[in-house]
């Protein structure tokens, strides 16, 4: 099939470009090098994999960020949204996946579109028509090295943690339980494990001295992602950081006491049959056995046995607010957009809406149309307008969508904190219902 654009990376981003795309007519070539090469961190060739972790994080469209995107992608016919509703397991009020089953759904999509050719090859070199990089944090050495060139930039670096995953029938229940903090959801959407003051001191002493697996020359005095910080790293951090993070026992009531434990390890489901549950927030860079030790000091993980144990791998972006023009296109390269967290967007959904937005951009573009970027009120616009030019390019990092990254609200009168969300999130609404009219 001869193609109009070419796609290079078949994750999130990529996918919901091509999928953009080819469903405003356009014929894309999608190159994805999974399925003849793998990376240090995918465990299949399936397109869209998640790696880090099976959540989309919070699905609440009024007060949370996150959650309002979700909503305008949705509104803007997201495959990565709609898939990832039609695999939806347990998670209180956060939207979770059935990692596989997402996955494989969202391939299956790709492949049937009539408009797509799926290509299995790694591209070693900048496509010389219409094309979107989105090879993601893991791109290929030739490639990153051919996009160096190009840019004249060094891409920057950090690290991005992997966290383990526990089969469900191996964790003791008599003395974990079923509670959602708060009660949110249905009130069993997270397995809890709890530690008194002295299993948390020696929990905690164990990860200090826990044997790590060795950085390599490359990877020594790379920052690591606050959002995706190992739990050891965090314990270095300070006696009670963990406590304040992860292993929060705030609104938790355990049945045996009927009272908050000092600190709490909480398990979220991870596929569809409930078979398998994540540590969450524990990623990690301690070496596997050390991981199998020292979890199993967690009450209730005593007999766990590991369906993937914790890693860690190196994740590249650009500087992307000296790079990219507001449409996503590289400035001296005007055919060539980049999506995704290449882009030094984080997480799952905002690595998708970038996608989505170079797509819409991309088919505006050979259209012969001009596609305005979306309001700065939008969720979608926010989150673009930080990665093309919101940020101090020299000192840009990896950022997940916020309410911080908004323009403030007029209110009348003086609004309380909790009542400002909502507030915005209507403005958003109504801003991006004027941008998809117009």
């Amino acid at each position: 099939m001869t193609h109009q654009i070419h796609i290079v990376g078949g994750g999130l981003a990529g996918s919901e470009a091509a999928w953009q795309l080819a469903e405003r007519g356009f014929s894309v070539r999608l190159s994805e090098m999974r399925g003849i090469e793998g990376t240090p961190a995918h465990q299949t060739d399936s397109l869209a994999e998640l790696v880090c972790s099976n959540s989309f994080r919070s699905d609440d469209p009024d007060r949370n960020a996150v959650g309002l995107l979700h909503a305008e992608m949705r509104a803007l016919g997201s495959l990565i949204l709609a898939m990832a509703d039609e695999h939806r397991v347990p998670a209180g009020s956060a939207l979770a996946v059935d990692r596989e089953g997402y996955a494989e759904a969202v391939t299956r999509a790709i492949e049937a579109h009539p408009r797509i050719d799926l290509v299995r090859e790694r591209v070693d070199a900048l496509p010389q028509g219409p094309a979107i990089i989105a090879t993601g944090p893991l791109t290929g050495a030739l490639l990153a090295e051919a996009i160096k060139a190009e840019t004249g930039e060094e891409a920057l670096a950090f690290f991005d943690a992997i966290a383990p995953i526990v089969h469900r029938d191996s964790i003791a229940m008599p003395v974990a339980w079923f509670q959602s903090r708060w009660n949110k959801g249905d009130g069993h959407d997270y397995i809890n494990c709890p530690m008194n003051r002295d299993e948390y001191l020696a929990f905690h002493a164990a990860l200090l001295a826990g044997e790590k697996g060795a950085f390599k020359e490359w990877e020594r005095d790379t920052p690591y992602f606050e959002g995706c910080m190992p739990v050891e790293v965090m314990a270095e951090r300070g006696i009670d950081t963990l406590r304040y993070g992860p292993m929060k026992p705030v609104g938790l009531d355990d049945p045996r006491t009927g009272r908050w434990p000092y600190a709490v390890v909480q398990l979220r489901q991870d596929n569809a049959l409930g078979t398998l549950w994540n540590i969450v927030g524990f990623q990690t860079k301690l070496k596997h056995a050390e991981q199998v030790r020292i979890f199993r000091m967690i009450p209730g993980l005593e007999k766990a046995e590991f369906a993937r144990l914790g890693g860690l791998h190196r994740n590249t972006f650009l500087q992307s607010p000296k790079l990219l023009d507001p449409t996503l296109r590289l400035k001296s390269r005007p055919a060539l957009r980049f999506a995704g967290q290449i882009t030094g967007c984080e997480g799952y959904v905002e690595s998708a809406a970038i996608g989505l937005l170079a797509g819409r951009f991309a088919a505006a573009e050979l259209a012969g149309e001009t596609l305005a970027p979306p309001p700065p009120e939008t969720a979608l616009g926010a989150l673009l307008g930080h990665v093309t030019g919101g940020a101090n390019a020299e000192t840009y990092q990896p950022m997940n969508v916020n309410f911080g990254l908004f323009p403030p609200i007029e209110t009348v009168g003086k609004a309380k904190k909790a009542d400002r969300k909502p507030l915005m999130a209507a403005r958003a609404r109504a801003a991006l219902r004027e941008w998809q009219a117009a």
